[in-house]
């Protein structure tokens, strides 16, 4: 049998059941799927999974950074243990005034802010090549962004 499961009000199970005659159901596969900074229910099965798009997201912002533990800054800082860093503060990358002044440390949530549109949330920085639009591709790479910081 395969569940499928939205985690959103209201919760919308679908159960769909293989045909057959056999009384004994096999094995259950659950999707969660949630809205952006809703809570979730922990499942680590949906949370691989979104660290595994996140890596593929992260595909785009690799040209400019890299994030690797020690690894060297390209055209923009190495991200490597990003969240709950003070921005503008990575040893060896010259940051923007803006964005060294600008006083935030790096949540979740100001990470989503910040590479939704850059130069809306940190006016005159550098950073202009970043904005993604998709909530659900800014959550994926913030994921995987924690996750390799995490190791």
């Amino acid at each position: 049998m395969r569940a499928i499961v939205r985690a959103s009000a209201p919760i919308l199970v679908i159960a769909l059941a293989a045909c057959g005659t056999d009384p004994a159901p096999g094995p259950t596969e659950q999707i969660v799927v949630r809205e952006p900074g809703e809570a979730t229910v922990p499942n680590v099965e949906a949370e691989d999974s979104l660290i595994t798009i996140g890596k593929a997201a992260f595909n785009t912002c690799i040209a400019c950074h890299g994030i690797e533990k020690g690894g060297a800054n390209k055209i923009g800082p190495n991200l490597y243990g990003i969240i709950g860093q003070v921005a503008g503060a990575a040893e060896g990358f010259s940051y923007s005034e803006a964005l060294a002044s600008s006083g935030i440390t790096w949540t979740k949530e100001e990470l989503d802010s910040y590479i939704a549109n850059p130069a809306a949330k940190v006016p005159g920085t550098t950073m202009m090549a970043g904005a993604i639009t998709d909530a659900e591709r800014r959550e994926a790479i913030i994921a995987y962004l924690d996750s390799v910081s995490a190791n």
